[in-house]
């Protein structure tokens, strides 16, 4: 494919039809189905058959112009959407200056079965865009508008009646919005699972309370400077959005502690947290943040099946019954290898009874938790023979010998 590709300048009228005999009209079409927007260009003026195949609607699914040319007129996308018509999925006209309301209308109309559309920096286009997208466009699930300064909240309310598989929404810097757009959206788009609201600094709590009542399903929430929210509107989404894995809230300068609780306590799947800026959370906050406990044991025993290695060290709210899902586990039975619960003070002999079901364990830490025994200790090496187990007992105290010396015995454990 490549070096048909390549070779088009220099092909001749007895190339190009050769071509054309030995390879069926559907076999070259999907040749042409794998190529870019500009080898496209190149190849539609080689000969009038190519110029058909390369210009098909099929050819056009997916078209970046970010990656051609970001000058392009009203016109050229006008022209686009006819040519592309149902086939065009996927349209990314990020920085295209140019492009204004009349030739997106055009486009929404001829290009209903659209799913990703990047407006990012098209500053021209104004609601009346939202408005042609809501009418014709029911199949969209992912919109970017950022820095479309001109979109408001009627934008929200076009969208919200006729977009509502929207799974994705950046309107990150249009800074028109308010908690009135966000309820309308919400009501009607509660699939939500990405909203990106940055720069948005109208927003106060009642907008998070709007997003915490709806949408329930949302995974990555962006508040970057959003300076009126406070924590009540952080603890209202960590009540309503327990899917929640990435949170923004940089430079959302009135939150505490209390919104780092919050979170800690109701969003059991959160992985990213950006909180640059927040100068009032503390090393006390981000603590109680990354408490471990059974239930996170819980989660990693459903979601992470090749879990290998796991260090609990000094995650003192461990207890055997986490321990007895892990062990229980698919990772347990079949993965784990190494596990480390030093200084898991509430760890007793149980937890050695549930690990016996852990047939590939090599290595257990247990230094430092006090109500493992050496009873524990010995049955599990009889099940598992193999393991190496690292712990240590003080030293018992012996009675004062005769001369009424004590006999001065090192503090430092007994490694087992």
């Amino acid at each position: 494919m490549w070096t048909l590709v390549v070779a088009t300048e220099a092909l001749s009228n007895d190339d190009e039809a050769l071509i054309n005999r030995k390879l069926p009209k559907e076999l070259l079409l999907r040749i042409f189905s794998f190529l870019d927007v500009i080898t496209l260009c190149r190849c539609a003026q080689v000969s009038k058959s190519w110029n058909v195949l390369a210009l098909d609607g099929s050819n056009w699914q997916r078209i970046d112009l970010f990656n051609f040319q970001t000058d392009v007129e009203g016109r050229v996308l006008e022209n686009i959407s006819k040519r592309c018509g149902g086939f065009l999925r996927q349209l990314s006209l990020r920085g295209c200056l140019g492009v204004g309301d009349t030739s997106l209308k055009t486009f929404a109309q001829n290009c209903r079965n659209i799913e990703h559309l990047n407006l990012n920096g098209c500053t021209k286009i104004t609601d009346s865009t939202c408005f042609s997208l809501s009418k014709f466009c029911p199949r969209l699930k992912h919109l970017d508008l950022t820095s479309c300064i001109s979109i408001t909240n009627n934008s929200l309310r076009s969208l919200s009646e006729g977009c509502q598989n929207l799974e994705l929404l950046n309107l990150s810097w249009c800074d028109q919005i308010t908690k009135d757009g966000i309820e309308a959206l919400v009501k009607g788009c509660n699939g939500l699972k990405a909203l990106f609201l940055r720069g948005c600094t109208q927003l106060v709590d009642e907008a998070l309370h709007h997003i915490e009542t709806h949408c329930h399903e949302l995974v990555i929430l962006n508040l970057q400077s959003c300076m009126q929210i406070s924590d009540e509107g952080i603890a209202g989404i960590c009540r309503g959005c327990h899917q929640l894995q990435s949170l923004c809230v940089s430079g959302c300068t009135n939150l505490t502690d209390a919104s780092l609780v919050a979170l800690g306590l109701n969003c059991p799947r959160l992985k990213i947290l950006e909180a640059a800026r927040c100068s009032h959370l503390t090393d006390a906050g981000f603590a109680l943040l990354a408490r471990i406990t059974d239930n996170t044991l819980i989660q990693l025993s459903i979601h992470c099946p090749k879990l290998q290695a796991l260090s609990l060290s000094h995650c003192e709210l461990i207890t055997d019954d986490g321990i007895l899902h892990l062990s229980s586990s698919t990772c347990g039975h079949e993965r784990l290898q190494v596990l480390e619960l030093d200084n898991c003070l509430l760890i007793t002999d149980v937890t050695l009874e549930h690990l016996e079901n852990c047939h590939n364990l090599e290595r257990i830490e247990l230094y430092d938790c006090q109500q493992v025994t050496r009873a524990g200790i010995k049955r599990i090496r009889a099940h598992l023979p193999d393991v190496k187990v690292h712990a240590y007992f003080a030293p018992v105290t012996p009675p004062p010998s005769v001369g009424g010396t004590r006999q001065q015995l090192c503090r430092c454990c007994i490694i087992l």
